[in-house]
């Protein structure tokens, strides 16, 4: 029960949160700035208090099902969010962050929360190691796709690429996705000495396996284009856009279409 009043306690704040947002954007009050800022930090509070609550009972790292990792992916846009903020005053990204934030979680809240023991393959320390960096890794992606999005709403009202503000949102897009790729790296690399380890294969073709490969991939185009071409702007911000239906797919199509090895349940 308490872990149920902490996790709806963070989603209401969540969306109080959101839905302060939008009305400070319609009404053009500004003012509500902070009020926002500091709903989210109290959802941001809950919603790390639960995480930790549940790794507690469950006697691990709360992530080895659909609805554990939904939750923890959330808990890293908003914890990626709040670093944009902080470092960047990154306020062009509050609107699509906070919403991305209450989706995720809407969606979480959606699958079944019971705690389950891990299938014994999985209880090991190569179990941390590989799916604590895919949080952040999917969170770092999400939001340099929601920052490609905003970038090119911008550009549709007119802004030029050369403002600061423009300049500022591609470079953090691109910053997003050089540790997004990084932690990918570390995910795949420890999935196949953890493979390894519990099936004496490195590598097995599934699914799973297979669109994170291709998500690699494709990111690591990116970041040859960028560093390489010098592609900057538009082309980057569809890029990333991109990108992000590919992680959505290797996140939640995988599990649900293409069942395997690493299908969450």
């Amino acid at each position: 029960m308490m872990l149920d009043i902490l996790f709806f306690s963070s989603l209401g704040f969540y969306f109080l949160s959101m839905a302060l947002n939008i009305i400070s954007l319609a009404a053009r009050k500004k003012a509500l700035s902070r009020i926002i800022w500091i709903v989210f930090l109290a959802g941001f509070t809950v919603h790390l208090a639960y995480f930790a609550a549940r790794g507690i009972v469950a006697g691990r790292l709360p992530m080895s099902n659909q609805f554990e990792f939904a939750m923890s992916f959330a808990l890293g846009i908003a914890l990626t969010y709040i670093f944009l903020q902080i470092k960047f005053r990154a306020d062009w990204i509050t609107t699509i962050a906070l919403v991305s934030t209450f989706l995720v979680m809407g969606y979480a809240a959606t699958l079944p929360r019971e705690i389950k023991d891990l299938m014994p393959a999985l209880r090991s320390i190569w179990f941390t190691l590989h799916i604590f960096p895919a949080v952040f890794s999917y969170a770092s992606f999400f939001l340099s796709g929601c920052a490609g999005a905003v970038y090119l709403v911008r550009m549709k009202k007119g802004e030029a690429e050369s403002e600061p503000k423009m300049r500022q949102i591609d470079h953090l897009s691109y910053r997003l996705v050089s540790f997004g790729l990084l932690f990918l790296t570390v995910v795949i690399l420890t999935g196949m000495v953890w493979a390894e380890e519990a099936w004496s294969s490195i590598w097995s073709w599934d699914p799973k396996e297979l669109w994170s490969f291709i998500t690699w991939i494709v990111y690591a185009i990116y970041l040859h284009q960028r560093l390489r071409k010098k592609w900057q702007g538009k082309r980057m911000a569809i890029f990333s856009i991109v990108g992000v239906a590919i992680v959505l797919f290797t996140f939640v199509g995988v599990n649900t279409l293409l069942p395997g090895l690493h299908s969450y349940r």
